[in-house]
């Protein structure tokens, strides 16, 4: 089994991508959990949500390894919820990153958020380009720091899918 993470800010096309990668691909595709938690608890999160929602997410990907697909596509994981947690409240549960680490991940396609346009889809809350970028170089450091296989998937949304693919394909003939 092949992990494949999309990582990076809001707004970058990581579900989009994720999608077209399902698509073309197979696998399993996990979706980001705090969407689901949003929707359903229908309210402004807090510092106490982090907790429910990475472990949601983390319910989710486990729910999804457990059925060995040839490649697993995550549409984020808890660095996600490490680096919003600390951007919105400057401060995250240690376990989290605890969590994240303990983890292996194959391939880490970081998403720049630059030449494409921020869409306020009613979640998100970054539209200047320099917060995103800021979250971009966040994640950046934190794969970097921690010896996480990586690459960045930058241009317009053809050149992403272009690169997405390439990166897929070299993974899956390892």
């Amino acid at each position: 089994m092949k992990v494949l993470v999309l990582t990076g800010p809001e707004s970058s096309g990581k579900s989009w991508l994720s999608s077209e990668i399902y698509a073309n691909f197979g696998g399993i595709l996990v979706g980001e959990y705090v969407r689901y938690f949003i929707d359903t608890e229908a309210r402004v999160t807090c510092y106490d949500d982090i907790t429910p929602i990475s472990l949601g997410q983390l319910r989710w990907e486990d729910e999804a390894r457990a059925k060995q697909p040839r490649l697993l596509i995550l549409d984020t994981h808890l660095l996600s919820n490490i680096l919003w947690s600390r951007t919105l409240f400057g401060a995250c549960p240690a376990w989290i990153e605890q969590a994240l680490l303990a983890r292996r991940y194959d391939l880490h396609l970081l998403l720049s958020p630059e030449t494409v346009a921020w869409h306020d889809d009613g979640q998100r809350c970054q539209p200047q380009l320099a917060e995103r970028k800021a979250f971009f170089q966040a994640s950046h450091q934190w794969l970097d720091l921690h010896r996480q296989p990586c690459q960045v998937v930058q241009g317009d949304w053809n050149q992403r899918k272009d690169a997405a693919f390439e990166a897929v394909t070299r993974l899956l003939n390892v």
